[in-house]
């Protein structure tokens, strides 16, 4: 018998079970435990482990950081003043915006380290947390049609799974588990046609930019020389390229594209992301002999690509709801928030009996996130089409960047970026065409 197969009744039963233990799944259950509710978070593998990501965390994702206790002065934590963007000749340098609502800083930090901080912060919490255990479908209650718990299995260090499925129970489910979104389809919420995807691939470079006080965003990927007399024989590469510095003796540098993009479905990414690479400076070591570990690749779920986001009582949240932002691919700070959210709304949902409106409560989780990102999002997700055309971003390139005041506003509008009350007159623009734009 497994030790799985062992585990008490008792210890399958959770006020709430969280399947998945990224950010969006530990933000959910650290809030959840500080209100002390009984969680349970299952994730399928262990911790340390990777993700493919940017490792960039904008101010909107330090707020939910500090306002959870994060110590980010403490050693690992890579500060950073803003971002710096490269293209068409140019390059300039974009501090964060000064503002109320969130802090004049950005961070990174590499994946492998930050999700396990934030499942052991979640545990410090109260958090139950069951690592090893892979989620393989909801259970259903079979009078009235909601999700009462999950089926999981164990998982050995390959990922093979072993031993019985065993039921976890909870009145409230939330699916954290990601672009691959198993519960929600689970539950017929596919993924919507409609709403732009991105692919991105990543990789870990030894380099002496890595405490760098800029990120960097490259606009134009250029597989050649552009100011030599060779210049006529370079290409410029489809989609869009970063270099974030983890202040480790690292950087991690990645290439992204849109679906929206016509090179889409026929895009060689690692292949590209080394030729753009060959042709940055050599001192900077982003050659294949200073990579830590192979290019890596995946999804990217935009502009709520899966509605509801709330269904006979499960919720989503962060990527399994394509809670990414269509501007910049940006995905922690709204897993971080949408957690919070998901976790006040479960708070006062259990707070009534199940005959006393507490259904009605839950139903109000995707009214809450249509009211904070709906409608920029539906400006994202136009953004994205324009940005997937090589002629307006040739276009917008070279005529966007000289001007410092039309890219402050860019920054502010691509990273979300505005104080809600007594901002400025581009935080007042920004802020008014998210209420008039429809919900995404």
């Amino acid at each position: 018998m497994t030790a799985a197969a062992m585990l008490p009744a008792a210890d399958r039963q959770a006020q709430v079970i969280i399947v998945g233990a990224g950010p969006a799944g530990a933000a959910t259950a650290f809030h959840l435990a500080g209100a002390g509710i009984d969680v349970l978070v299952l994730e399928k593998t262990s911790f340390p482990r990777d993700k493919i990501c940017g490792d960039g965390l904008t101010p909107r994702a330090v707020k939910q950081l500090l306002g959870m206790g994060f110590d980010l002065d403490e050693p690992g934590w890579q500060k950073n003043k803003g971002l710096r963007i490269i293209g068409a000749g140019h390059r300039i340098e974009l501090p964060w915006p000064d503002l109320t609502t969130f802090p004049p800083f950005g961070m990174a930090r590499a994946r492998t380290d930050l999700d396990e901080l934030l499942a052991r912060h979640a545990q410090k919490a109260g958090a139950r947390l069951r690592e090893n255990t892979s989620v393989t479908g909801p259970v259903f209650d079979e009078r009235t049609g909601r999700v009462v718990g999950v089926r999981a299995r164990s998982v050995d260090e390959r990922g093979r799974k072993y031993g019985d499925e065993l039921e976890f129970r909870a009145p409230v489910v939330i699916a954290c588990d990601g672009v691959s979104a198993r519960m929600a389809t689970s539950l017929g919420i596919e993924r919507r046609e409609n709403r732009p995807m991105a692919v991105a691939c990543r990789a870990y470079y030894r380099t002496p930019m890595h405490d760098d006080d800029y990120m960097e965003s490259w606009l134009e990927l250029w597989d050649g020389p552009r100011n030599s007399p060779q210049s006529n024989e370079a290409n410029l590469l489809p989609g869009y390229g970063w270099i974030f510095p983890l202040g480790d003796g690292t950087a991690n540098v990645g290439l992204g594209i849109l679906n929206t993009s016509s090179a889409f479905q026929n895009m060689d990414y690692k292949e590209s992301m080394r030729r753009w690479l060959a042709n940055t400076p050599e001192e900077l070591g982003f050659r294949d002999q200073n990579l830590t570990a192979p290019i890596r690749s995946a999804a990217l779920p935009m502009g709520f690509n899966r509605k509801p986001h709330y269904r006979n009582g499960m919720l989503l949240v962060g990527d399994s709801g394509g809670m990414v932002n269509p501007f910049n691919g940006e995905g922690i700070d709204y897993a971080l928030e949408a957690g919070k959210m998901a976790a006040e709304t479960v708070v006062q949902a259990l707070g009534r009996l199940p005959g006393q409106g507490r259904e009605r409560v839950l139903e109000g989780y995707p009214a809450a996130l249509d009211a904070a990102y709906g409608g920029y999002f539906t400006l994202g997700r136009a953004f994205a089409h324009l940005v997937g055309n090589p002629i307006f971003m040739k276009q917008a390139t070279k005529y966007g960047l000289p001007r410092p005041r039309l890219m402050r506003f860019t920054l502010k509008l691509m990273a979300n970026l505005t104080d809600p009350r007594d901002g400025d007159a581009m935080d007042r623009i920004i802020n008014a065409l998210s209420k008039v734009a429809p919900n995404a």
